[in-house]
């Protein structure tokens, strides 16, 4: 399989390649040259199937033997896919898949954990560290460092907007020491965004520093967002009806991985694109313009993203045809006064707690299904432990949360980081002065 930048097709690169890079030399985005079919066979046997197992069939697909012998790759997923994702009936028609239970409780322990154990294998005789660049809206920067915490040959960067992540967020991205650094940009997460990009392309940095990054960006952060699709669908209870899937939409990460894997062949009938205030993508789909904008600041900070990176791979996905997005994605948004009322109506109606993500993709999911009248299944997409936004959901629900231990032990730990601005002649100092 090889990998082309949503730039420029002809642009062709090994897998090991597209990793390390992690951005195209043209500034696009990787994409397989082709997206593999899974068998009908290998979908009836999902439930008979381990997470573990279903992820290696599906990482083989873009990974070949020749770049990670097929005992190499099973070894980095048993080392990365070692958490559940379990599927959480609220009824007949409604579940939640919760994806935070991973060290950072986050779904974005899957991608960097499984992006951690492919890239220490790419490096393992090199004989010149790796920087990664990675920005961070909240649990990115966390899941990547404790994802590359002490992995030799490798520094990590983590760029976070100054006062725009919550305080646990905070601690979880900037308590390592080691090979972790924490960079306090003051600014949004679309200006952490645009400084890596900007170094990415910048020859002088290049020259002197071999970069990478681990945002979802990164293909090897990609790849296994598909993953946890086919295990939701494993779980289900009923394969008959149609299965609508809403994500918490930022950068849109996770619901391109959902794409990828309808794309393989998994049968679900729709995604729904859940946003926030940031109604980027939910604007694009209803006019067919793309329009970047700053993004706000709200409760489900994650998706505070007003240029997403991932709608290119997206764009595509859908040979670059928004009748055809269209026909597969639906979008809505949300503010945060809906959002509070959701997770409070979700404990009350359910008696379960949800974090103001899921929330935001439980409106989206509510408000496309008002118009089904046949049986269906219906998946929201849980992407952080409610823990993580304790004050925003116990101010909801008025019930009081307990903090997991992973999170009571680094809200104990020292806060250390380097403050900059978002200028990028500061940042391009900044990286060059690295020894």
């Amino acid at each position: 399989m090889k990998y082309f930048s949503t730039n420029n097709q002809n642009n062709l690169v090994s897998f090991r390649e597209a990793v390390l890079k992690g951005l195209a030399d043209d500034g696009g985005l990787f994409m397989p040259e082709n997206i593999p079919q899974l068998s009908i066979s290998f979908l009836h046997s999902l439930k008979e199937k381990s997470f573990s197992e279903i992820s290696l069939e599906i990482a083989s697909k873009f990974i070949s033997e020749e770049e990670i012998p097929s005992v190499e790759l099973t070894k980095k997923i048993d080392e990365s896919i070692n958490f559940p994702a379990p599927l959480i009936p609220f009824n007949n028609s409604l579940n939640v898949l919760e994806l935070f239970h991973g060290p950072t409780l986050a779904f974005k322990d899957f991608g960097a954990r499984f992006m951690a154990q492919i890239m220490s294998y790419f490096i393992k005789d090199s004989d010149k560290e790796m920087n990664i660049l990675v920005a961070t809206s909240g649990d990115t920067g966390s899941a990547v460092a404790h994802g590359f915490y002490d992995v030799e040959g490798i520094r990590v960067y983590l760029l976070y907007p100054k006062n725009k992540v919550s305080l646990l967020q905070e601690k979880q991205l900037t308590t390592l020491d080691k090979n972790i650094t924490a960079l306090e940009i003051d600014g949004t997460f679309d200006d952490c965004q645009r400084l890596v990009k900007s170094a990415f392309v910048d020859p002088e940095v290049k020259n002197k520093l071999k970069l990478s990054s681990a945002n979802s960006i990164s293909i090897a952060r990609l790849i296994p967002q598909i993953f946890y699709y086919f295990e939701s669908y494993k779980q289900l209870e009923d394969l008959n009806r149609n299965i609508y899937i809403s994500v918490p939409s930022g950068n849109l990460g996770n619901l391109t991985g959902g794409l990828i894997a309808k794309k393989m062949g998994l049968p679900i009938t729709k995604f729904i694109g859940a946003t926030n205030a940031n109604s980027v993508f939910t604007d694009y789909l209803k006019n067919g313009n793309f329009i970047p904008r700053p993004s706000l600041k709200t409760f489900s900070n994650a998706m505070d993203v007003g240029n997403p990176s991932n709608l290119a791979r997206i764009i595509e996905l859908f040979n670059r045809d928004i009748s055809l997005i269209r026909e597969v994605i639906f979008s809505s948004s949300y503010s945060d006064d809906e959002t509070i009322d959701a997770i409070k109506e979700v404990s009350e109606i359910y008696d379960y707690i949800i974090d103001p993500h899921a929330a935001v993709a439980y409106l989206a999911l509510k408000n496309f299904t008002k118009r089904i009248k046949e049986n269906y299944s219906g998946i929201i997409v849980g992407t952080a432990h409610p823990a993580k936004f304790k004050d925003i959901v116990e101010s909801a629900t008025g019930f009081s949360i307990e903090m997991p231990e992973a999170l009571l032990t680094c809200l104990n730990k020292e806060k250390k980081t380097i403050e900059l601005s978002s200028d990028y002649s500061i940042f391009k100092d900044y990286l060059l002065s690295l020894k």
